[in-house]
């Protein structure tokens, strides 16, 4: 019943990535893929100081990226 509700809060959440919806059904090998996704982004995200602000290893490689251009352009 626990996964049932978690699964709706997921899905409900704008924003939130549905990616784990069911994931106690995942292989060991979906697993590692996403535990190695969510390491990328955080690690991105560390280096940006912002923890939450996004919402896929794209989107925070590029504001990344953006930031480190703006950061040069500042001096």
């Amino acid at each position: 019943m626990l996964h049932l509700k978690l699964n709706e809060l997921i899905a409900a959440t704008q924003g939130a990535s549905n990616r784990l919806i069911n994931a106690q059904d995942f292989s060991e090998e979906e697993i590692d893929l996403l535990h190695n996704f969510f390491r990328a982004l955080a690690e991105l995200a560390k280096k940006d100081n912002d923890l939450g602000k996004t919402h896929s290893v794209e989107e925070a490689e590029n504001n990344h990226e953006e930031k480190t251009a703006a950061r040069t352009e500042q001096g």
